[in-house]
């Protein structure tokens, strides 16, 4: 499936661009044959003004002086030449003098550039078709006008020079292609990456979470059917059946609960949930009730708490569902007689919420993975302690909900040390 949408990202990609790349260059021969055939242009306006300025004409006697005029004397000219032919015609049109090819008697094109195709003849061979491009040009002498100039140049040139053009764009245009194919490809499996992470940690997530519910499922049924196929009448045994089943019901509603918050809290919370938190407020609150539990008895449980107010924006409930949870890893994991210590301090633009023990700690391979779903350092010790690995993992979702992160410090027999950061207000 991942190779399939990697590939459709690539061709999709590759199509994209590489309609964007043949429009670019579409457009870049036209404009070079804009820009081509536009100095052309100017170049034969150039020599036809210098021509038109040698022409004297008599107005008196009605003569035309073309001697100094700088046209080409043989009537079939090289093709190598800048002009293949000049041609004079009067007002009225009718053809007066040229060199070159043989024109017609009468002026035929209007004013102005045209592109022209023409083959030339020799006394022994034809020659090839060229294209020219042809400029007649209107000669006013004090104001009078006294004929037309009309010359010719040929294209061969400008060919030659966009024929190379297309052959560069006809290499360049594929080998481009080629490469943006790789770069979707390589670009499509980078996109499709955090995907498949994605898919693979909730299949992960979804086989750990079917063999946590399998165990108490399986539970809840063997007590079922035994008290089913009992045929004691001692309510005391059938109490302890009973018993177990509830127990067992109440560990997968907290395993549910925990899934359930996991996938409603995922993201980073909405500005319409965010609020003033006392941060002093509601870890003061949580110390004094957490002291009376039955989990903390066995500690040391204390508490260091700024004099003023250390605020910051978000969920109250959710950010004390945090606190907790590092408070009951704490006690959980600290033998009798230990101490787990709770502390706020501001870092910078940081409120850090600190939970300190002297437990048993994390091993430093262990460390990376803590904060996944359903990890567990110790299985036996975590079933002992019925943890499901999904209490640190809720922390740092409710720490990054807040746009905060979490830090943890570990030493094998020596404690833990986890600091929650949050944004100042």
């Amino acid at each position: 499936m991942f190779y399939r949408s990697r590939s459709n990202l690539a061709l999709w990609f590759t199509l994209t661009m590489g309609s964007i790349l043949v429009a670019f260059s579409g457009l870049l021969y036209y404009q070079t044959v804009l820009n081509n055939l536009e100095n052309l242009d100017r170049l034969l306006y150039k020599k036809s003004r210098v021509m038109a300025v040698n022409v004297k004409y008599d107005l008196g006697n009605q003569q035309l002086d073309l001697e100094n005029v700088p046209l080409l004397g043989n009537k079939v000219p090289p093709l190598g030449t800048e002009l293949v032919y000049a041609r004079w015609y009067d007002t009225r049109g009718q053809l007066v003098q040229f060199f070159g090819t043989i024109p017609e008697p009468q002026v035929t094109a209007t004013p102005g550039f045209k592109t022209l195709k023409t083959r030339f003849y020799s006394s022994k061979e034809i020659l090839p078709v060229i294209w020219l491009r042809q400029l007649t040009l209107p000669v006013y002498q004090d104001s009078l006008f006294i004929g037309y100039l009309q010359v010719a140049t040929p294209l061969a040139p400008t060919q030659d020079d966009l024929a190379q053009l297309r052959l560069v764009l006809l290499l360049i245009v594929p080998a481009t292609l080629g490469v943006i194919g790789l770069a979707g490809w390589c670009l499509g499996g980078l996109a499709m990456r955090p995907i498949r992470d994605s898919y693979d940690q909730l299949q992960r997530f979804t086989s750990d979470a079917s063999h946590e519910l399998r165990s108490p499922l399986s539970a809840i049924t063997s007590n079922a059917q035994y008290g089913l196929l009992s045929k004691s009448n001692n309510i005391e045994a059938q109490r302890q059946i009973f018993g177990k089943i509830v127990d067992v019901t109440k560990s997968m509603n907290t395993l549910v609960n925990n899934l359930l918050f996991l996938a409603r809290h995922a993201g980073q919370l909405s500005p319409e949930y965010l609020q003033d938190v006392d941060l002093k407020t509601e870890l003061l609150q949580i110390a004094d009730e957490y002291a009376t539990q039955e989990a903390a008895q066995h500690l040391n449980l204390t508490y260091t708490l700024p004099t003023t107010s250390v605020t910051v924006l978000g969920d109250a409930d959710l950010l004390r569902q945090a606190v907790v949870n590092l408070l009951d890893n704490a006690c959980k994991y600290t033998p009798a007689g230990g101490h787990v210590h709770l502390r706020l301090f501001i870092q910078s633009y940081w409120a850090v919420i600190e939970v300190m023990d002297d437990g048993i700690g994390i091993p430093k391979a262990d460390l990376p993975h803590i904060f996944e779903r359903f990890y567990r350092v110790d299985k036996k010790r975590t079933r002992k302690t019925g943890g499901y690995g999904l209490g640190l993992s809720i922390v740092q979702q409710i720490v990054s909900a807040h746009t905060g992160h979490i830090s943890v410090k570990s030493l094998v027999d020596q404690g833990s040390t986890f600091q929650i950061f949050l944004p100042l207000k």
